[in-house]
């Protein structure tokens, strides 16, 4: 959610850390700052507002040092401002903490340091925290690495931090529980981050923290050292990373979003490599291969998500139940462990997220194994959370997805869904014939359907521009229809600023309908499939309301052109896959009436790429 960036070597800390938060503006933030360590002590620099407000401050105000944390923010506790803003500082001074995460303890703890004499400067919970690692080091002969270690245990809730202090100007300390936070190894150097992009033009060389695990990190030639919270010794494991720094740039395009809608043929492509076997037509999925005999005997699937990754599940349990012949439901992440949730025989949770570290969604999970269901994840981040604390899973390879929207990931998620259900359909012998076929056809020539649609943007922009004055929408859809409707309501919303709802269209007529008039347009999934003629006669419903209608249906199916105010066309594919065909135009009308409004896409307001924090 918010970013984290440190460094410490022989170079200028500040323009490295500042780099590193650029990198990171995609997670959402408020507010951006930083801390560095020099020879007459630790000076500091926070801004409300873009990372670009602390540069100009940091251009007027240089700061000189070799080691520094740097942060932004995305507000939790405390309003934004340059107060609330991070690093925070202990009492004297002497710790400086930058914090991803909430402490749930903090009000007790507050309490607890005031009656000692603890004044405060800002409204965060983060500071209560720099406070009592402060407090820790002020009055014992601990290491850092100690101070930081005892401090939390007595802590509850998630947290990434990094530690600085000005007692201690070669070490740096990281802790992590509930939200990523990475190392990178150089030479003579140390760089830490939440998301390794910061640090990508400097290492790909990177171990990523456990769960209630204590790094330090420093150049007196002892180089990182890990313990657990109960103090027990970890060894790291360095992993190589496959992204380039390439990847993390917008390169020719605008903004990151646009570039990542454009690498869908790519990212499908690579989702599907060495999966699908066309010779005898079977999917293999080496992620799930020990598992086999689970998911042959499964008699319910539980699909578990947030958000986008929620209607991806949504398509993947239609799924199950059409291919496998095995039911399936969608649980809403937040929701899931509050449900006190019945865990069946042979029962399979599997956790959707983009990041692997969404905590709704982690949670869930660990719910989930802890009452005997067997775990898998689909997540596009090797290494993540999920990835590591599942049994076993599938990864999209969809490449990395920068901007807060995600698009590529989408599309890749609902394929990985589908080819799970044609794995497990196999194992249970439940889907051949023609059909299953002609699916595999389809599935390997998507990419190339999709680039075809990706030449007709500037159709979509000019669509868009029609609808410039709009204030709510409608998105409807039956079927595989329902799942596309829900993702392209929420694209629209959350990039436009727009008020977006998505039904399944049989519920118009049972409420909603009496919303529709001449300034309520409705966008309707009218894919071929079994339900087109009943998503027609929804249509017709909307447009005796003297509502516009903005239609996506098959290539060639003219008999329908003059129901809608205006068509965008898809081609023509086995309904299962309408979800991913019908994403691209969706993703790139919204695309269009954000920016159309002056919206900024890869930065929406109010929203983070990776949520890790209930």
């Amino acid at each position: 959610m918010c970013g984290i960036v440190g460094y410490i070597g022989t170079k200028e800390a500040a323009p490295i850390l500042v780099r590193g938060l650029k990198r990171l503006e995609y997670r959402g933030y408020d507010s951006a700052g930083l801390a560095v360590l020099g020879k007459e002590g630790i000076s500091w620099q926070k801004k409300q507002g873009k990372v670009k407000n602390l540069e100009d401050a940091l251009s007027a105000h240089p700061l000189h040092g070799a080691l520094g944390i740097a942060h932004t923010r995305w507000a939790t506790h405390g309003v934004p401002s340059d107060q609330n803003a991070h690093p925070h500082r202990s009492q004297h001074g002497e710790v400086y903490v930058v914090h991803n995460g909430i402490i749930e303890n903090y009000a007790e703890l507050k309490k607890e340091l005031t009656q000692r004499g603890h004044t405060w400067e800002s409204e965060t919970d983060t500071e209560v925290l720099a406070h009592l690692i402060g407090d820790i080091v002020a009055h014992g002969t601990n290491s850092l690495q100690e101070s930081v270690r005892l401090a939390l245990t007595q802590v509850r809730g998630a947290y990434a931090i990094v530690v600085m202090s000005a007692k201690d100007p070669s070490t740096l300390v990281a802790a992590r529980k509930g939200s990523p936070l990475a190392i990178g190894m150089g030479t003579g150097e140390f760089f830490i981050a939440s998301d390794a992009s910061a640090i990508l033009e400097y290492t790909n060389q990177v171990l990523y923290l456990n769960d209630e695990e204590v790094a330090q990190v420093s150049l007196d030639g002892s180089g990182v050292t890990i313990v657990s919270l109960s103090k027990e010794v970890k060894n790291p494991y360095i992993e190589t990373l496959s992204m380039s720094l390439e990847d993390a740039e917008k390169g020719s395009f605008p903004h990151f979003m646009l570039k990542e809608i454009f690498e869908q043929p790519k990212s499908l492509t690579d989702c599907m490599r060495g999966r699908l076997n066309m010779q005898d037509e079977t999917i293999m999925l080496g992620g799930v291969r020990n598992h086999e005999k689970q998911l042959r005997e499964v008699k319910k699937i539980t699909l578990v998500a947030c958000g986008t990754a929620s209607y991806a599940a949504l398509a993947g349990a239609r799924y199950f139940e059409e291919f496998c012949r095995v039911p399936a439901q969608v649980v809403i992440a937040s929701e899931y462990r509050y449900q006190n949730p019945i865990i069946g025989e042979n029962e399979i949770v599997i956790s959707v997220s983009q990041s692997g570290e969404t905590a709704d969604t982690l949670a869930a999970i660990r719910l989930a194994k802890e009452r005997g269901a067997l775990a898998l994840g689909i997540t596009n981040a090797v290494g993540s959370s999920i990835a590591r604390e599942t049994d076993a899973g599938v990864y999209l390879h969809a490449g990395p997805e920068i901007s807060v929207a995600s698009t590529k990931a989408f599309t890749a998620q609902v394929l990985a869904l589908l080819m799970l259900a044609l794995r497990i359909s196999e194992l249970k012998g439940t889907f051949n014939g023609e059909r299953k076929k002609e699916l595999f056809a389809q599935m390997r020539n998507i990419p190339n359907l999709i680039e075809e649609q990706l030449k007709k943007a500037g159709d979509i922009e000019v669509l868009a521009k029609k609808f410039i004055d709009t204030t709510d929408v409608f998105y409807i859809g039956r079927g595989y229809g329902v799942a596309a409707a829900f993702e392209g309501s929420i694209k629209l919303k959350e990039l436009s600023y727009v008020h977006a709802e998505a039904y399944p269209a049989g519920e118009m007529k049972h409420g909603p309908i009496s919303l529709l008039d001449e300034t309520f347009p409705v966008v309707a999934i009218a894919t071929r499939s079994a339900h087109v003629e009943k998503v027609v006669s929804n249509i017709e419903e909307a447009r005796a309301r003297k509502a516009k209608v903005i239609m996506l249906a098959t290539e060639g199916d003219a008999s329908r052109s003059d129901i809608a105010d205006h068509t965008i066309p898809v081609p023509d594919v086995d309904e299962a896959l309408t979800p991913i065909i019908t994403a691209v135009p969706l993703q790139l009308f919204a695309y269009y009436s954000a920016t159309l409004r002056g919206r900024d896409v890869d930065h929406p307001r109010n929203l983070a790429k990776s949520v890790t924090v209930e």
